[in-house]
Order: C-alpha cells, then sequence, then structure tokens
C-alpha cells in the first residue's frame, strides 16, 4: 500500500545536466517538487548519488527509481533557494493563476484607397 505524497508535485520542464562522479548527463525535469524531481532523457541506477546542475546551481541528489529512460530523484534537503526552486515557484503560481483574459483581435483598419469624392473636388 502506498502512502500520499507529502510535497505536491509540478509539472515543469527544465533542463538540467546530472552529475556524477564518473558521467554527465542531459536531461530535463517534468515534475518537480521540493523534496525531488522526476528526470527523462536519462537514468542511473537506483541508489546512486547525484547532483543536478542549473545555470551554476548543484542541488544533490539519490536515485529512488529508474526506468530505461526517466528516473526519480529524491532531494537530501527541501528546496528553499536557487533557480530550482525559483522554477518550481514560478509553475506554483502559473498553475494557481486564472486563465488569462483573451482579448478579441481588432477590427481590420480602415484602408484608404484614394479620392472618395468629398472635401476637394475630384472631377
Amino acid at each position: 500500500m502506498q502512502t500520499p505524497r507529502s510535497r505536491e508535485r509540478i509539472p515543469v520542464d527544465i533542463a538540467i545536466t546530472i552529475t556524477t562522479v564518473l558521467d554527465s548527463l542531459e536531461g530535463t525535469i517534468v515534475d518537480l517538487s521540493a523534496g525531488g524531481a522526476q528526470v527523462v532523457g536519462c537514468s542511473l541506477p537506483t541508489g546512486s548519488q547525484c547532483q543536478l546542475d542549473i545555470d551554476g546551481y548543484s542541488v544533490f541528489g539519490t536515485v529512488r527509481w529508474s526506468e530505461e529512460d526517466r528516473m526519480g530523484i529524491r532531494f537530501p534537503y527541501i528546496l528553499t533557494e536557487g533557480p530550482l526552486f525559483e522554477q518550481l515557484e514560478m509553475a506554483r503560481l502559473a498553475r494557481r493563476a486564472p486563465v488569462a483574459f483573451q482579448p478579441r483581435p481588432a477590427a481590420p483598419a480602415f484602408i484608404y484607397s484614394g479620392p472618395m469624392g468629398f472635401g476637394r473636388r475630384t472631377s
């Protein structure tokens, strides 16, 4: 029986580099919470220690599960700062914000096509 998640997962699309002692992989975070992330595009063995690098900032983690082209990474400390935290906060706000007002397109402007017969005489 699974226990409910303690942190809300937010869909995101964040390109990252995952670094281990032996390797460096490119991946994309597709779902993020303050306590972990799901990464697609690469995988490491379950239990691997790694760091997620984004914009010169690193977050450490442990691979909790792994499949052929995706994995779940748990952070040892809850995100409270840095680029990943900022992306998480922006995604949370965007998710909760009401749908933006979409104005109707403006009517086409009147296009002048030459003399119209008023003002000056055209004949």
